[in-house]
């Protein structure tokens, strides 16, 4: 598992499923690309939090059902360790509207990915995770909005008042899954001030990544489908 001559530290990525034909696969597919490492192999949960800890990579890629602990509680107890709070966990579910994709997003999950996704897309999803963008594609992306719309309270006079007015702006475009490049044009600023911006927001709201900004955008009530 070798760093293919690239100047910047290579990107670390742990495979969890317990099929091994299909952990196989991703692999030796991730395993050949350049700023790519694989650095170990799970096929449980319980297994999956362990090596997370000790080895403590940058992108864990998930799945959702799995022997002795599933992905969800997994990725649940990954979230909720401060000593990885910089690991970003990839739910790899069978069907684009899994039922448990809500709830995984919910535990902690920065992303989600089909298993029968292209090779090329899922090269570019571990890098657009590491980066640090969240990872929805658009069905799931929809769905979820739809969720969160269904649930949503009413906002509190006080909710979110710790945002400037161009954070609150900023924060409507990551809850509908722009990037920070995305954002950028859509504000008339660059990708670095959108990137700025958006970290002020984790901040202030307390919140681990992009997603869970999605998660209490919409479930606050403080961002509505179709707001502009």
């Amino acid at each position: 598992m070798t760093d293919h001559g690239t100047t910047e530290a290579p990107i670390r990525v742990l495979v969890v499923d317990d099929q091994a034909l299909v952990r196989g696969g991703f692999v030796a597919l991730l395993d050949v690309q350049d700023g790519i490492e694989v650095i170990g192999e799970a096929d449980n949960g319980e297994q999956a939090v362990r090596m997370a800890r000790s080895l403590t990579p940058d992108v864990v890629l998930m799945d959702i059902r799995m022997p002795i602990l599933d992905g969800l509680t997994a990725t649940r107890m990954i979230a909720e360790d401060p000593n990885l709070a910089e690991v970003k966990v990839v739910v790899l579910t069978t069907f684009e509207l899994d039922e448990y994709v809500f709830e995984a997003m919910r535990a902690g999950a920065t992303g989600f990915l089909v298993k029968h996704t292209e090779p090329a897309d899922l090269v570019r999803a571990i890098r657009v995770v590491a980066a640090g963008d969240a990872l929805l594609s658009p069905g799931v992306t929809r769905r979820l909005i739809a969720e969160f719309a269904a649930h949503a309270k009413q906002p509190p006079p006080t909710a979110f008042t710790e945002l400037t007015d161009r954070e609150r702006e900023v924060m409507t475009l990551v809850a509908e899954g722009l990037t920070n490049a995305e954002i950028g044009e859509r504000l008339f600023m660059s990708p670095a001030t959108a990137r700025t911006h958006v970290s002020r927001i984790l901040t202030k709201l307390d919140a681990r990544d992009r997603t869970q900004l999605v998660v209490m955008a919409y479930e606050s009530g403080v961002v509505r489908p179709g707001w502009q």
